[in-house]
């Protein structure tokens, strides 16, 4: 678990909910459930600073602005949630398209 420094909270990452995956893009042959994967869903040991007025950041990126998660509010245990944001994050297009040719490649080889 990581040291949180004064005045962060704690954060957890998590996979997207309707706001963040209705209308995003998902290539013919993939379940859409996919799409509500992010790369560093389940990630907890994060530490988010508040503005000057006590509001977290809107958003969170990775990977120079590749991957968003977008902020969904608090938990149970007061952990700021952000969601993987399919619709904001650049990277989201080609990886599905990554993933389409996995689910391709696994249906020709008779998989179900």
């Amino acid at each position: 678990m990581a040291t949180l420094l004064r005045g962060e909270v704690r954060a957890i990452l998590q996979p997207a909910g309707t706001a963040q995956y209705k209308g995003a893009y998902c290539p013919p042959g993939v379940p859409f459930k996919e799409v509500r994967r992010g790369p560093f869903d389940g990630k907890a040991d994060i530490g988010v600073t508040p503005d000057p007025d006590g509001e977290l950041p809107r958003h969170m990126t990775f990977g120079n602005g590749a991957v968003v998660y977008e902020y969904d509010g608090r938990d149970a245990k007061g952990r700021a949630v952000y969601r993987y944001a399919p619709l904001l994050s650049p990277s989201h297009h080609s990886v599905m398209d990554g993933v389409a040719e996995v689910y391709a490649e696994h249906k020709m080889k008779g998989g179900q």
